[in-house]
């Protein structure tokens, strides 16, 4: 449910994709960035990031608002749409092409096959870097080998080499939708968000997402990755691995399981409270520094 903008410097964001309904591990992602904004009296805003119609859900755009609702988030201003945002994704496209920063490139998942890995899949080898007369192509942007470092809130200092570890990456794709790292760049600055609180998960990503920012002039947010659940394999719990969803009817109980899984400890009269006094309790209780170097949370404990 929205409400009027808080007049604070702090704005936080949740940005769920609609592939599915909210299960458990978004919902941690929701509570912590939720509660984390409020504790700085700032603001808390609301996108769905419906840039990858193939992987959408007809109606989960809808579904998730519903059960943010239900579990009664208050977000400030208006649902943001990612695909509305589009022309500045492509603006920032152009821009880096202009300026000899990204290239086309006409290499296949086939080409790249034999391309050693790193953290984030296969390293692109630089094949079309002087370019490519291929037809079809995705867009790639330029890396360097200095190193990119984050200094992260909950797991401390970070870094990455992007052109041996990854590569040059890409951001649009060769069905020529916008790829998400560029998208939550460009959208984080139009949007003024200050600080992103999501899960550990996306942390292997961030250093391309501060690579971009750096090479358009763009402020860098700071950024606190939460563990996220697992199964017992090590896998996250996700749409992929059978997650189910969370139910408007356990709304009460389900909030409290978040926030004993986000370290708070909530007395245990609080699973059978009205939701607005577990809120309440929760924003003056919370405190994000007990998930500092947490890496993951057991599903057992908690689904």
């Amino acid at each position: 449910m929205p409400r009027e903008p808080a007049a604070d410097n702090y704005v936080g964001r949740f940005a769920p994709s609609p592939t599915g309904p909210l299960h458990f591990g978004s919902l941690l992602a929701a509570v912590a960035s939720y509660l984390e904004a409020r504790r700085h009296g700032g603001q808390w805003l609301l996108r769905i990031e419906d840039i990858d119609p193939p992987r959408e859900q007809d109606g989960a755009d809808e579904e998730i608002l519903r059960i943010l609702e239900a579990y009664q988030f208050e977000w400030d201003g208006p649902v943001i749409y990612q695909s509305r945002t589009e022309p500045a994704h492509r603006d920032a496209i152009r821009q880096l092409q202009d300026e000899g920063l990204a290239y086309r490139c006409g290499c296949s998942r086939k080409d790249l096959a034999n391309a050693p890995r790193g953290p984030l899949g296969p390293i692109y080898p630089g094949t079309c870097r002087e370019g490519s007369s291929a037809e079809e192509f995705a867009i790639r942007v330029r890396t360097h080998d200095e190193p990119i470092v984050i200094d992260d809130r909950l797991q401390g200092h970070y870094q990455q080499r992007l052109e041996s570890e990854s590569g040059d990456f890409i951001i649009e794709r060769r069905d020529k939708l916008v790829a998400y790292q560029l998208a939550v760049v460009i959208d984080d600055v139009l949007q003024g968000v200050t600080d992103v609180v999501r899960g550990i998960d996306l942390l292997d990503s961030t250093p391309r997402q501060v690579h971009l920012q750096q090479i358009l002039g763009l402020s860098t947010p700071s950024y606190a990755h939460i563990p996220v659940v697992e199964h017992d394999d090590g896998s996250k719990l996700s749409k992929l691995t059978g997650a189910p969803p969370i139910r408007a009817a356990e709304a009460s109980e389900t909030l409290c399981r978040a926030l004993d899984a986000l370290g708070q400890r909530p007395p245990s009269a609080l699973e059978t409270a009205p939701l607005a006094e577990i809120w309440q309790w929760s924003q003056e209780n919370w405190s994000m520094s007990r998930l500092e170097g947490r890496r993951n949370i057991a599903m057992q404990h908690y689904c």
